[in-house]
């Protein structure tokens, strides 16, 4: 095993540039854990919320009218982009509704 001396200035010098580094990723740190991952929804949630089929989750989000984001396999939704689609997707059930009244009515 090799050892090697510095001078106490240089070690001293070189444990402040080191701690002020980890400041440095705490503070990144703490800053990417403000977005946390439970104020998003996953795919699940979304179905349950709007009442809606994994399939149409599908088509939602390939004609581009819910945002989404992608991590590794799994998809998850910001709620106010699902706020937004709800009141869509509560009038299309509705207009589906009439449909069916006034055909079988």
């Amino acid at each position: 095993m090799e050892i090697i001396s510095i001078e106490k200035k240089a070690f001293e010098e070189m444990v402040s540039k080191l701690n002020g580094f980890i400041a440095g990723i705490e503070t990144l740190y703490l800053k990417g854990s403000d977005k946390k991952m439970s104020d998003w929804m996953d795919s699940q949630d979304v179905c349950m919320l709007l009442d809606i089929s994994p399939r149409t989750l599908q088509t939602l989000r390939d004609s581009g009218r819910l945002a989404y984001s992608q991590i590794n396999h799994k998809i998850y939704y910001l709620p106010e982009d699902v706020e937004r689609i709800l009141p869509v997707m509560e009038k299309k059930k509705e207009s589906m509704k009439t449909q069916k009244q006034n055909a079988y009515g």
